[in-house]
């Protein structure tokens, strides 16, 4: 699907707030509304726009500790990984896990009520995996740029 400057219009709008009418975004990236939803229908149906969702204030859902952690595991075989992201998925504390390049196989962002949440996060899941060979914990103290909020 062809990205012109009203398209990127549309998008950033819908990034910033999901739930803005059709009117008031047309208004913004100058089209008519029928012109606009059509659009966003495009976007839709082309898989450009996957969804919509809410922003959760971690605070008011309990989340006080937040951590980024690298993984490396055991054995570099089709199976370890499998193993391992079917262990990432069912673990309600992990939000992201990303597959990456480099000295280690996968990067989590975990959430977690406070430190020692975090630890038995850490003692009972990841550390029961034995694909699990070397993790490395960087503790989040601030977000001056997040783009999911």
């Amino acid at each position: 699907m062809k990205h012109d400057p009203i398209t990127q219009k549309i998008l950033r709008a819908l990034t910033h707030n999901g739930r803005i009418s059709n009117l008031e975004l047309a208004d913004r990236v100058g089209l008519s509304p029928s012109a606009c939803l059509r659009r966003v229908v495009a976007l839709e149906k082309a898989g450009v726009i996957r969804g919509y969702r809410a922003v959760l204030d971690p605070a008011q859902m309990g989340v006080g500790f937040l951590a980024y952690i690298t993984v490396g595991l055991s054995q570099h075989t089709k199976a370890a990984q499998e193993a391992f992201e079917h262990a990432m998925a069912r673990a309600p504390e992990v939000r992201e896990c990303h597959n990456v390049t480099g000295a280690v196989e996968y990067l989590l962002r975990v959430e977690a009520a406070d430190l020692a949440a975090y630890k038995a996060f850490h003692t009972e899941v990841l550390g029961t995996l034995p694909q699990v060979q070397s993790l490395t914990t960087y503790v989040v103290i601030g977000s001056p740029k997040d783009e999911r909020a």
